[in-house]
């Protein structure tokens, strides 16, 4: 894949992201939220983490959102622009305030874990195609979005519908389908995430969300099968790894005679089965949170596919920056420093399948280069 951008813009970026952002209250102990006794506050939003990550990583990045006029508006603008994040093109709502959530420690995916979202009204969930300024947001290499803004408000999801349709210049559309059922108030949301995902170019879904969102039950054949469209799918598959589709691989024909593409009949023998360009395991990784590790995932991702890396490399750095997050208490984490990253990413496969990650090993290098220098 060849990643264009605008190019005609005085300030092109590498990846511009667009969505809601809010202030996240992380718990001081584990335990119930009714129960945990003070909180502190990080930040939060599915976007936003991609571009603070990618910024980290070392790419020019733009973060477009809608945050209020008040105090945890400041902190969120503050705070992702710290990353290195251009955050001049923010827009500032004085009748709506920016949104706050509250979670407890531990697992998501676990039975008593809780988190309790205060967006419903928010500053986020007012953007609109002329609530923001759209040159900015395409003015990118890449432009990174996600399925919960379009879930936010029907002048979100109008936003997003023309941020993913054709238009002269379009930058490379990265989709995270990030299915959550609770911000949907019908029961089209799935529908309206599979038609945004088929205007994507790079596309993300968990196997499970698929399920979950669209019924798939006949893991990434059948996903790809329903979204032929984008140029690259990228399938997660939880503890089992990851894989990715591509035009260059998924179909074994030789067309001729009266078989083929206007329509008729195919030939005998002609294989149309989808088939992973890529695979990669997954990381055995000791983890201390996984809030975030999808968001860290799809930067690795994004960040090798701005550096032309093969796909296989991608899925791998998507990876090892999943990994980091995991390792670390918050949704962001620092990412990996790119030696170190590039050396893991090479590994051959036994190596890469029997390697195991904690808590600090993005600072492996760091540590290893104060040894050298000591006595």
């Amino acid at each position: 894949m060849t990643v264009t951008g605008t190019g005609n813009a005085p300030d092109v970026v590498d990846v511009v992201a667009l969505g809601e952002s809010m202030v996240t209250f992380l718990p001081t102990r584990p335990g119930r939220l009714a129960d945990v006794p003070s909180f502190h506050r990080s930040i939060g939003g599915a976007e936003s983490n991609v571009a603070c990550a990618l910024a980290a990583a070392g790419h020019t990045t733009r973060w477009v959102g809608r945050v209020g006029a008040d105090g945890f508006g400041d902190h969120l603008v503050e705070a992702i622009g710290a990353y290195g994040v251009d955050v001049s093109y923010v827009r500032r709502d004085p009748s709506r305030p920016t949104g706050v959530y509250f979670r407890t420690a531990g697992d998501r995916a676990g039975d008593t874990h809780e988190v309790a979202y205060y967006r419903a009204g928010s500053a986020a969930s007012a953007m609109s195609p002329a609530g923001v300024d759209l040159d900015a947001v395409r003015a990118g290499r890449v432009l990174h979005l996600s399925g919960i803004t379009a879930a936010l408000s029907s002048g979100c999801l109008e936003l997003m519908r023309e941020l993913t349709a054709p238009h002269p210049g379009r930058p490379l559309i990265s989709f995270d389908v990030n299915h959550r059922p609770g911000l949907w108030g019908d029961a089209y949301g799935p529908e309206v995430l599979l038609d945004l995902a088929r205007g994507a170019d790079i596309v993300f879904v968990g196997e499970d969300e698929a399920e979950e969102a669209w019924g798939l039950t006949g893991g990434p054949t059948a996903i790809r099968e329903a979204l032929p469209e984008p140029e690259v799918l990228v399938i997660k598959q939880g503890a089992e790894g990851a894989v990715a589709f591509s035009p260059s691989r998924g179909q074994s024909c030789r067309w001729g005679g009266t078989g083929g593409r206007d329509g008729t009949p195919q030939s005998p023998g002609c294989d149309t089965t989808p088939r992973p360009a890529a695979t990669a395991s997954a990381l055995k990784v000791d983890v201390v949170a996984t809030t975030g590790a999808g968001d860290a995932f799809a930067a690795g991702f994004l960040s090798a596919t701005l550096r032309g890396l093969p796909l296989t490399a991608r899925l791998r750095h998507g990876h090892l920056t999943a990994a980091a997050t995991l390792t670390a208490p918050g949704d962001l984490a620092t990412p990996p420093p790119r030696p170190l990253a590039d050396r893991l990413a090479t590994l051959d496969t036994p190596a890469w399948e029997t390697l195991r990650l904690g808590p600090g090993w993005t600072d492996a290098d760091a540590e290893a280069a104060e040894e050298a220098r000591t006595p």
